[in-house]
């Protein structure tokens, strides 16, 4: 599975940093959605969850966070802590964010509105319409 981070443009004087991001130029995709995690308890897994069609980037705009991508063949973890840093996710992508520090807020850009015909939320279902037979949960 291929990882794709997006370095995002960033300026920082005395005053402190700023990181801009432009849907359909730093990403690619237009941006429709925009939403946040934060206050959550370290030993709670979010996501847990593939989309057949959409496209997302995440940023962690404070603290930390891990990201368990599987694209049903492989699985692979990421360590999320810096803002100016994006970690694509596209379409038939499982991924459960974990681990994350007391002051987590992790942002997440979407390529479409929410739609709840377009989640996958049995890993093993996941796995079927991926076209594999791995049998072991995530």
């Amino acid at each position: 599975m291929k990882i794709v981070m997006y370095d995002f443009k960033t300026s920082a004087d005395e005053r402190g940093a700023l990181s801009a991001v432009e849907g359909g130029k730093d990403i690619p995709f237009e941006i429709k959605r925009v939403y946040y995690i934060y206050s959550t308890k370290p030993e709670v897994r979010r996501g847990c969850h593939a989309h057949k069609s959409l496209k997302q980037v995440l940023v962690c705009m404070k603290g930390s966070c891990k990201i368990l991508l599987d694209d049903g063949k492989e699985r692979q973890e990421i360590r999320m802590d810096m803002p100016g840093k994006g970690l694509f996710i596209g379409e038939m992508v499982w991924r459960e964010m974990y681990d994350f520090s007391p002051d987590c807020v992790l942002v997440v850009l979407a390529s479409d509105h929410y739609d709840e015909n377009d989640y996958i939320r049995d890993h093993v279902d996941f796995i079927k319409a991926a076209g594999h037979s791995r049998d072991h949960s995530p």
